[in-house]
């Protein structure tokens, strides 16, 4: 401390005894600048508005009327790109203070919130011919505010179209909805002015002047495809929904379809017990009390014969009501029932003839039902091929073919007896035309092959059911069982 105290009082000596020197020389001692008083502020050379375009590529600052803080301004611009033209290149300079949220075309393209940097947006990828619309809602946190803009859109044919911030940009109120989407500016709004690009600070005009430059690249809009629109979404919901309210009615006309085919099914097996039981027993009963009576009766009787006939008869309609009983049963419907049948009835048929009868079936045959129309049609089909080849043909075999070919049964009557030429046979005397018809009304159809001296055959082909029997096995078995115990 006494050192310190010792080097002032040597500095103050010198300065004394060089004050008198001056003053004896007569040289008077040079005085320094007094410090600038605060109310006078020294100015600092501006940027022009040509220098900020050129150098930075954005016009002048603006801003709303009115300047306050804790204050959002937005301000609008629309722009023209020509319609026809290729878009080359796209740059957006911005910058504002304090803080701002960028849109171009309602779409957020970004933020920033340093003025001191200009932000520069790529959007070569995003412009395209036709008319766009730059919305800023920037932000004033205290005291002064502004927005520096510049958009530099170049084509393909050499022009170019620049957009910089002036007064021609418009200041939209507080209220307005969807305003960076609007295409349109609103008769009222408020153009913009020009603020200072100054900023007095501890008795200095600070110059607002970017520092540095910032590139952003923005990425091209993510295109929506029509199947991701609104609109699109809502028909695929409201053709959902008819669907669902199409498949409940659809179920409750299958159920009660299902319902009525169980009480028909039920019923068709009830006219067939009774048939059954009380015709056929009837029918028995006739032809044993006719055939008592011929043993008590002489052989040279009259009335021997016509009784004879009679028990024919009575065996005769026995057997068409067993036909009738099996077709009408619900629980003889399946594919092998038929074939089971048809085979039957084909040897019984032709026993008593001299025709030989031969059979050719798949060992293994689809589980499928037949409906009662289909098993009518087709039966009444091949007995009236059988009826025919025992009547006409004179032949000495004759083969019954039972196959399951893609779907299809095919049933074929071969024989091998004088055979016909088709185009002379009368279809009526020999029921062509009924078994045509009758494979017809059950989708299916009906070939005639013959020859002279060739044989005749014909073949049935009627298309096969996809549902498989043991499907409505559980309804069946239930309604066998039903039976069973009446």
């Amino acid at each position: 401390m006494q050192n310190r105290s010792g080097a002032a009082t040597a500095n103050r000596a010198a300065r004394l005894v060089a004050g008198v020197l001056l003053a004896a020389a007569g040289i008077s001692p040079a005085r320094s600048a007094p410090p600038p008083e605060p109310d006078r502020p020294v100015f600092r050379p501006q940027i022009s508005e040509k220098e900020l375009r050129e150098n930075w590529g954005v016009g002048p600052w603006i801003w709303g009327p009115v300047t306050k803080d804790k204050q959002t301004c937005r301000l609008w611009r629309a722009f023209e790109i020509p319609p026809g033209s290729k878009v080359t290149g796209g740059w957006l300079r911005i910058s504002v203070d304090n803080g701002y949220r960028l849109m171009l075309d309602g779409r957020q393209i970004g933020t920033g919130s340093d003025w001191r940097s200009v932000t520069e947006y790529d959007l070569g990828q995003i412009l395209r011919p036709g008319r766009h619309v730059v919305a800023v809602e920037g932000f004033n946190d205290n005291r002064e505010a502004g927005m520096q803009f510049g958009l530099r859109v170049e084509l393909e044919d050499g022009r170019e179209i620049r957009v910089l911030s002036d007064t021609d940009w418009r200041i939209v109120p507080a209220g307005v909805e969807d305003w960076p989407e609007l295409r349109e500016a609103v008769p009222g709004w408020a153009h913009a002015v020009k603020v200072s690009s100054r900023l007095p600070r501890s008795g200095w005009w600070h110059q607002r002047t970017p520092t540095m430059l910032v590139k952003v690249a923005v990425p091209p809009p993510v295109e929506v495809r029509f199947w991701q629109t609104r609109w699109f979404q809502i028909g695929v919901w409201v053709v959902a929904a008819i669907a669902v309210l199409f498949s409940l009615r659809l179920m409750a006309r299958v159920d009660v379809q299902a319902r009525a085919q169980n009480m028909l099914n039920r019923e068709r097996a009830r006219i067939a017990r009774g048939i059954h039981d009380e015709l056929g027993a009837r029918l028995t009963e006739l032809a044993l009390q006719g055939e008592v009576i011929q043993t008590e009766l002489s052989h040279g009787s009259r009335v021997r014969p016509q009784l004879e006939a009679l028990c024919e008869k009575a065996r005769d309609v026995s057997s068409a009501m067993d036909e009738v009983v099996w077709m009408i049963n619900s629980r003889r419907d399946t594919l092998r029932d038929f074939v089971n049948f048809a085979c039957k009835h084909a040897q019984r048929f032709l026993e008593s003839s001299p025709i030989r009868c031969r059979l050719d079936v798949d060992a293994t045959l689809p589980d499928v039902v037949l409906e009662l129309p289909v098993r009518r049609s087709l039966l009444l089909a091949v007995k009236e091929a059988l009826n025919n080849a025992a009547k006409h043909s004179g032949a000495s075999e004759l083969f019954l073919r039972i196959h399951v070919r893609g779907g299809s049964l095919k049933v074929v009557v071969e024989d091998d007896g004088a055979g016909f030429e088709i185009e002379s046979a009368d279809p009526l005397r020999n029921g062509l035309s009924n078994m045509h018809e009758g494979l017809k009304d059950i989708g299916g159809r009906c070939r005639i092959t013959s020859r002279p001296g060739k044989g005749c055959r014909v073949e049935f082909e009627v298309p096969l059911p996809k549902v498989s029997a043991r499907a409505n096995g559980s309804t069946k078995a239930a309604e066998e069982g039903e039976l069973l115990k009446r």
